[in-house]
């Protein structure tokens, strides 16, 4: 469990991605709308899971943290230290305390490397170690991730799709980092394996005291592994709160509408409650909707929706939305995804 002590502090982040035109002299004709102004803190030994639709800014979000997509605008803190007003030597410093677990375990490991080289090569960038030392840290790494380290002279295509995110998490760990962002490490793997990895991040996070920021799409498992949820919509964040308050308690709209299209293992269940169909689709992030972003397919959307923007207020104990209409909205009839026990 987290401690009071703030490691991440992301202020009003922004990530904009030109749309150009012509070969020669390029004009600028648009914007996407990647991230658009969101805030969010991780407190050290915690886990932010972060959920929403595809396109809807997620995976730019945790890139741009770790400064891999430089911001637009905003800033990010990592320890009080501000990751977008520093580069270079400095930057590369930092990056040894935050790391990355990609969301395709077949294309993030390099084909032409052992898995010790691919597991040694930050030791060796960073002049952390060196010779036998690096073979030592290489090994350790396997058998703290569950692999043989007999392995280590094994290239990727010898390995499943579950071993190779192992591997993943092996080179993430090298250089022993604070903060890991884990671009939707389970999306690609069999269900059956998805829970080992779920396991293996929690057994990891108590020995080390690593913090997470966990994106994904799966509801249930961002419930099991998760202290707090964030739900993003269209690249800002509409609603934040404890894990346990989230899934019982959703106040805006769209989040409701996640949470009935998870399917619950309980036909009497299933038969009851009420699936929630959300009219069109997400708007271009080229052309923003005025106001409410999520007015256009909001059920319960009324004229000063689609003219105003909804304030970030604070509903409940550290429960969060950005709604004009929380409020006043029926009760929540959406059933919490079950299947994967909650975390305590």
């Amino acid at each position: 469990m987290a401690d009071n002590h703030t490691l991440v502090r992301v202020e009003n982040l922004v990530k904009h991605f030109p749309i150009t035109r012509g070969i020669v002299f390029q004009k600028l004709i648009g914007v996407v709308h990647a991230v658009d102004g969101v805030s969010f803190e991780v407190k050290r030994g915690e886990t932010l899971g972060l959920v929403g639709e595809s396109g809807c800014g997620k995976s730019t979000t945790g890139r741009a943290v770790l400064q891999l997509h430089r911001p637009t605008s905003g800033h990010v803190y990592l320890e009080g230290q501000d990751l977008t007003q520093i580069k270079g030597e400095e930057l590369r410093k930092m990056r040894r305390k935050m790391q990355i677990i990609f969301q395709d375990p077949y294309s993030s490991l390099n084909p032409r490397m052992t898995v010790g080289e691919i597991i040694g090569e930050p030791l060796i960038i960073h002049r952390e170690a060196s010779g036998k030392a690096v073979q030592e840290r290489v090994d350790e790494l396997l058998t703290l991730v569950g692999l043989n380290p007999m392995f280590s002279n094994r290239y990727p295509h010898e390995f499943s799709g579950g071993q190779r995110q192992r591997i993943g998490f092996a080179r993430a760990l090298t250089l022993n980092p604070d903060f890991i962002v884990c671009d939707e490490p389970i999306s690609a793997l069999d269900v059956s394996i998805q829970a080992q990895i779920v396991n293996l991040m929690e057994d990891l996070q108590n020995k080390l005291g690593l913090t997470y920021l966990f994106i994904a799409h799966d509801l249930s498992m961002v419930r099991h592994i998760s202290d707090r949820v964030a739900v993003m919509y269209l690249g800002i964040i509409v609603e934040m709160a404890d894990q346990d308050e989230m899934f019982t308690n959703p106040l805006h709209p769209y989040t409701r509408a996640l949470m009935s299209a998870v399917p619950v293992p309980d036909p009497a269940v299933e038969e009851k409650r009420t699936r929630i169909i959300l009219p069109g689709d997400v708007p271009s992030p080229v052309q923003i909707p005025s106001g409410c972003r999520f007015h256009p397919r909001c059920p319960y959307a009324i004229d000063r929706c689609k003219e105003e923007v909804p304030e970030w207020r604070e509903l409940g104990p550290k429960h969060y939305v950005a709604c004009h209409l929380a409020e006043t909205l029926p009760p929540a009839t959406v059933t919490a995804p079950a299947g994967v026990e909650a975390r305590q």
